[in-house]
């Protein structure tokens, strides 16, 4: 009896050691809105890392965030880019370059980032935006609303994507 209490409570032991060590370490997530936009993203960190041209290859398809898609919600009808977009909640994807970014907005809003490939049937829209560079780096992804559009910067790079209702 005493074997079987000892087996058990170091089994509980470990169990509640594992439950308390973190698992993964994801990046934190936000939300920006203003009346009529939200965004809703993961925000990883450079941590050291060269991220544009490194970590994020030019040319090729990224989130825009961490984990699942950063998603764009419209609370009614607006332009983006310049382009009409319906009210409707999208997901955020990017290919960028060292110049521009082309911004493209996707209707599978539930999709992990990755899935990219498998959705872009889905594309609604795309824009090329200009690339600005920072003077100092910015450590977390970030983003912001104004009454111009939706600004994303990360390390020393920023883009600005016109938005108007």
């Amino acid at each position: 009896m005493s074997k079987s209490i000892f087996f058990l409570s170091s089994l509980l032991l470990i169990g509640l050691i594992s439950f308390a060590q973190p698992s993964h370490p994801h990046s934190s997530h936000d939300t920006v809105k203003t009346k009529n936009l939200i965004v809703t993203y993961g925000r990883p960190t450079m941590n050291g890392r060269v991220i544009f041209g490194q970590l994020l290859p030019y040319g090729k398809v990224w989130r825009v965030g961490a984990d699942e898609a950063t998603n764009v919600t419209f609370e009614k009808d607006a332009t983006f880019g310049g382009k009409p977009i319906k009210a409707g909640k999208y997901a955020l994807f990017a290919i960028p370059t060292e110049t521009k970014w082309t911004v493209i907005l996707n209707s599978n809003a539930g999709q992990w980032g990755t899935e990219y490939n498998k959705n872009k049937d889905k594309d609604v829209l795309s824009v090329d935006v200009p690339v600005s560079k920072l003077s100092s780096p910015v450590e977390k992804l970030t983003y912001t609303l104004s009454g111009k559009g939706i600004t994303i910067e990360w390390e020393k790079t920023k883009v600005m994507i016109p938005v108007s209702f």
